[in-house]
């Protein structure tokens, strides 16, 4: 089916809030939205949509056709036909048609993504043979880049075209499209507009998840690495990386992400995809996670993998990485989920570690936490973190070295209280463990901003209101010198 309505206004507003000057110049366009016809067909009359194809090369030139019906040098497009599921497809399928060059040898840029660079309005005059009236073509363009060095030969329709040219950005013929090209910072070289990510734990294994079966969805049915697509909002691709693992799967937030690797996928209208893939670890359990996306996590080792049925080229990412990692110690080799270990009715907990810092005025050290965390936003916690496949003082240690630069020495801490918490009616219980250090080196650094805005010391009694409410119950506690408090299991 073509592009629905409601898809054609979402882009609409899209390119209006990114172009609000331009609303005046598309007035008529909510009237063909508001219509009864389809706004995409050619029947709908004084005027429908269209959709063209901006192809950029790396000489930062773009490809333009001769149009025979007019005369013009256009850049590819047309009218959007039946099968056309997005837009976007149809500008695909017309430069396929008119010049042969398919979805695959192209990639979208990073500056526009999916949505178009330009939507331009001219008028189309009568054609008599066709009992066409004058009207108007509001014409969606959508930028790409050519994945190869050089243009790949064209195959041009002939009846429709008599020739290709490509023009450097400043030749380009339609003066819209011509600004923002020289605006735009495109430069035609293909990089990741995805990020995924490529989670694994001290014990070889490696966290997949198993896509729903749906049409309309990127590789139905698989098992694939975590991730999606940038947005327009995104600052960087570890930010799109970080923001669809808090969309896809609260609660999961892996450590020392680095770039790994570089693949290649294809979407949906057969684009050819760049993806950034992070290296990055953890070692929970993933039914302790709200999976929001998908059908479920789990961990595999990369002996299981020829028994699933796996997005393209994931299975020779993860063992090429699991040949780069050092043998497993003899404290993991071997080592089984817990779940086979546990009697039957055993909860397992999330235990947590966090620091009590005390300095010579008897203020506390608290950190005030990213306003897009998923947990306690925009609130002040302890430095803290949650246990891996390590003793707890270990992961103190480690925790406050990478979130602040601290130097701690396992002998100058001691445990100084427990909290036993349940967030809300059905969550995983947690254990927090509070740790005093008696002594440390170096002065709290913003090092994970991403997680952490500001470091402060707080006289106990003069803490903000918007303390993390078991950190303030677990100041309370040390101060009075009890070792443990309960929190939130009245409620269940």
């Amino acid at each position: 089916m073509p592009p629905t309505r409601s898809h054609i206004r979402a882009t609409v507003e899209a390119y209006l809030a990114r172009h609000p000057h331009e609303r005046e110049a598309l007035a008529g366009l909510p009237a063909v939205l508001d219509g009864t016809g389809d706004p995409s067909s050619r029947a709908t009359l004084p005027g429908h949509v269209t959709c063209s194809a901006v192809v950029i090369d790396r000489d930062r030139r773009v490809l333009h056709i001769g149009h025979r019906a007019s005369g013009l040098l256009l850049a590819p497009g047309g009218h959007v036909e039946a099968d056309d599921r997005t837009l976007l497809a149809a500008a695909l399928r017309e430069v396929d048609e008119e010049v042969g060059i398919c979805p695959g040898d192209l990639c979208l840029t990073p500056q526009s993504l999916g949505a178009p660079i330009d939507v331009d309005v001219h008028t189309i005059d009568a054609n008599p043979a066709k009992g066409e009236p004058a009207h108007q073509h509001y014409d969606f363009r959508f930028a790409f880049y050519l994945t190869a060095e050089q243009p790949p030969p064209l195959a041009l329709q002939d009846e429709e075209v008599s020739g290709a040219k490509w023009l450097p950005f400043a030749d380009v013929r339609s003066p819209t499209l011509r600004a923002k090209l020289l605006h735009a910072g495109l430069d035609g070289q293909p990089e990741a507009v995805n990020a995924s990510a490529l989670i694994h734990d001290s014990q070889g294994r490696y966290l997949l998840h198993l896509r729903d079966q749906r049409d309309g969805i990127w590789e139905p049915g698989t098992f694939s690495l975590l991730g999606g697509g940038r947005e327009t909002g995104d600052s960087s691709l570890e930010a799109t990386l970080c923001r669809e693992l808090a969309e896809e799967v609260p609660g999961l937030e892996p450590r020392d992400l680095t770039p790994y690797a570089v693949e290649e996928a294809t979407s949906t209208d057969g684009l050819a995809v760049p993806i950034q893939v992070y290296s990055g670890r953890w070692s929970g359990d993933p039914d302790a996670v709200d999976l929001q996306e998908g059908v479920l996590l789990r961990w595999f080792t990369p002996d299981m993998l020829d028994r699933l049925r796996l997005s393209p080229g994931t299975g020779d990412l993860i063992r090429r990485h699991a040949a780069q990692q050092p043998p497993a110690s003899s404290a993991t080799k071997g080592v089984r989920p817990l779940r086979d270990e546990a009697p039957e009715g055993t909860e397992f907990h999330i235990v947590g570690v966090h620091l009590y810092l005390q300095d010579e005025h008897g203020r506390i050290l608290l950190g005030l936490r990213h306003p897009d965390s998923k947990f306690a936003p925009n609130e002040w916690h302890f430095l803290a973190g949650h246990c891996e496949q390590e003793a707890a003082i270990s992961c103190l240690v480690r925790e406050a070295k990478e979130e602040a630069g601290l130097i701690i020495t396992p002998g100058d801490v001691e445990l100084v209280h427990l909290v036993h918490l349940v967030d809300s009616p059905g969550a995983r219980p947690r254990i927090g463990l509070i740790f005093r250090a008696h002594s440390w080196s170096g002065t709290p650094e913003i090092l994970e901003p991403d997680r952490c805005l500001e470091w402060r010391w707080w006289k106990p009694q003069d803490l903000p209101a918007e303390v993390v409410p078991y950190t303030r119950l677990a100041i309370g506690g040390v101060l009075d010198g009890r070792l443990y408090s309960e929190m939130g299991w009245g409620e269940q």
